[in-house]
């Protein structure tokens, strides 16, 4: 029965007049800016093995401090990366086209479920998450206030700890908000 299902012929396309389907065809304008965004990736993958080689030739000269930083460097660059692929994809599935990868296993398991919404929600996530690493390099940076190595001032820090509170709420407010449509629709 399950195979019958699956053998369906796919629905028809349904003909639209000139200016609706012009319309709905504006959205493959979209398709440069996403692979803007993969060339954007490229270049976050270039400067993850950058920075890693540099940190793996160096490492014997680096302090612990140091390392961790450069580490804290890294995962920054791979969350910026992951941001990126749920742009890339979740936005190209959401406002171009489908993908078309049900039952492939390598299909995020968010995919199946993405809308505008859950994409705005977990856009916020990661880039709190991006945030919260800026935050905890700086926080590690400014211990060496006094220092040639600083360049944060006290106003500079708090600016930034504000600003990743804007980020939390902002994020907690589009979750609420998605909730609340979610709860109308249902």
């Amino acid at each position: 029965m399950d195979q019958i299902r699956e053998k369906q012929p796919a629905a028809r396309p349904v003909d639209l007049r000139p200016l609706p389907a012009l319309i709905f065809s504006s959205r493959w304008l979209q398709l440069p800016l996403y692979i803007g965004l993969i060339v954007a990736q490229c270049v976050y993958v270039f400067l993850f093995l950058k920075e890693l080689v540099h940190l793996v030739l160096h490492a014997a000269d680096f302090s612990e401090l140091q390392i961790m930083l450069v580490v804290l460097g890294l995962i920054d660059v791979v969350m910026i990366s992951n941001l990126l692929v749920m742009v890339i994809v979740g936005g190209y599935e959401t406002f171009v086209s489908r993908l078309n990868l049900q039952g492939h296993p390598d299909q995020p398991e968010w995919l199946s479920h993405v809308n505008a919404g859950v994409l705005k929600v977990k856009l916020a996530m990661a880039i709190i998450g991006i945030s919260s690493i800026h935050l905890l390099r700086t926080f590690i940076e400014a211990g060496y206030v006094g220092t040639a190595k600083s360049n944060y001032t006290e106003t500079g820090i708090i600016l930034q700890t504000v600003i990743h509170s804007v980020f939390i709420l902002s994020a907690i407010g589009i979750a609420y908000v998605d909730r609340m449509s979610q709860a109308d629709h249902d």
